[in-house]
């Protein structure tokens, strides 16, 4: 019997190991984004100190990648909490009753 339930569930769990393998890719690429971010800044500082680069440009490229660093980290605050937070459903006991129209008896045979 359980053999029976293991290949009639593979499809599915096969599904779900893909799904989990593309959500486990996506969460190291933004992981490996943020840290770029930071390695960019670093030399952005870099550059300004050699002065390879202008004040002005520094400032204009230092915003862009700030504001794309905070955004990452904001979307990595909020991920968990959907995660944990499982969608409520209305228990039965809540839900407002249909009226279900005539009863009808069964047949009694004598």
């Amino acid at each position: 019997m359980f053999l029976v339930d293991d290949l009639l569930l593979s499809p599915i769990k096969g599904i779900f190991w893909v799904f989990r393998e593309i959500h486990d890719a996506a969460q190291q690429e933004l992981a490996g984004e943020s840290e770029a971010i930071t390695a960019a800044l670093s030399e952005l500082y870099m550059k300004l100190e050699t002065g390879q680069v202008t004040e002005a440009e520094f400032d204009a490229q230092e915003k862009v990648l700030l504001d794309r660093l905070d955004h990452l980290q904001a979307e990595e605050a909020t991920a968990p909490e959907l995660e944990k937070k499982p969608a409520k459903r209305p228990s039965k006991a809540k839900l407002p009753r249909k009226n279900p129209g005539p009863t009808v008896k069964p047949a009694t045979i004598t």
